[in-house]
């Protein structure tokens, strides 16, 4: 008779149940991912926010105020025209830009509130320009004489003027070029000026109010073009730091939790698997024909079940022998 030895496998399964620790696991799993798409969802709105704002916002804001300042040159053009030929399509033109001009800064005001009291004062800047150019229109009745000389001469410096800027344009930033064309533009808005003030002396009372009104609107457009520009490069550096902060934020989250996946995953199945692996070695060892076997049970739920009723049929079958 041969001599079987008597074995002891050891079955330890902590929990209650199996079906618990598995949906346990995967509980955990899904809540590790939690903040990293908290995040992310996070940094998105906010870089949602930010562009919203520069694309709705401050961009157009900035090109409204841009338009504004050519409407404002177009309806000094047209001024000038017209104290000049004193055509009626030209105070038509002039009109219709001041209009203009309104509206954008209405619009301007309607995109940025916190600009109200600016938007104001232009509008109030365009309001007495159009009363001083109503003023000059009606001193245009008086009678004048042609002040061809002078003229001559303001066309001919401009062009002078005019050729030399062109040039030098192959050796400057196009910011500096745009700003020396308007030096050269408000030159010769001065000598077409003093040459109508010549031919008709009434104009001299109105000309320089009208022209320094004008100068203000201008002004007033060109600062509320450069503060939206401004803004947009702020909320562009604002973007950069974003997603700056946002990369390493995720990476140092996406690193945590995927060291602390990894030690669950290592942990949890291990738990799970290795009673099983212990059982699976008591029924391979019965199967021999050794049914001396001995359970050590440690915890409960299906796996400590399935080891009773492997023991209690490894007990029956020794009994039969």
């Amino acid at each position: 008779m041969r001599w079987k030895i008597r074995k002891s496998f050891k079955i330890f399964a902590p929990g209650s149940s199996l079906r618990k620790r598995v949906a346990y696991s995967l509980a955990i799993v899904r809540l590790i991912l939690v903040p990293v798409i908290f995040l992310a969802v996070y940094y998105l709105f906010a870089m949602g926010r930010i562009v919203d704002r520069i694309v709705n916002v401050d961009a157009p804001a900035a090109k409204l105020a841009e338009q504004a300042s050519i409407e404002i040159l177009e309806a000094r053009r047209a001024a000038r025209n017209y104290i000049l030929f004193q055509d009626p399509k030209y105070l038509r033109a002039n009109q219709e830009s001041l209009t203009k001009v309104k509206q954008m800064l209405v619009r301007i005001g309607d995109l940025e509130p916190d600009e109200a009291p600016t938007v104001q004062k232009g509008l109030d800047t365009v309001n007495r320009y159009q009363q001083q150019f109503a003023s000059a229109v009606s001193t245009m009745r008086e009678p004048r004489q042609e002040p061809e000389e002078r003229l001559r001469e303001a066309l001919l410096g401009y062009e002078k003027d005019l050729d030399t800027l062109v040039k030098a344009s192959r050796h400057e930033k196009r910011a500096q070029l745009v700003q020396e064309l308007h030096t050269r533009v408000v030159t010769f808005d001065t000598r077409i000026t003093e040459a109508i003030q010549a031919a008709n002396p009434a104009l001299r009372q109105v000309t320089p109010d009208l022209r320094a009104s004008s100068q203000e609107a201008l002004q007033l457009a060109s600062d509320v073009e450069q503060q939206n520009w401004g803004k947009v490069q702020m909320d562009h550096q604002e973007a950069r730091q974003l997603i700056r902060r946002a990369e390493w934020t995720l990476s140092i989250v996406s690193a945590i939790t995927l060291l602390f996946s990894v030690s669950a995953s290592l942990i949890l199945p291990g738990q799970v698997a290795k009673p099983l692996v212990s059982l699976k070695e008591a029924v391979d060892h019965a199967a021999t024909g050794n049914y001396e076997i001995d359970f050590e049970l440690h915890g409960g739920g299906e796996v400590v079940e399935l080891a009773k009723s492997v023991q209690n049929l490894t007990s029956l079958l020794r009994r039969e022998q």
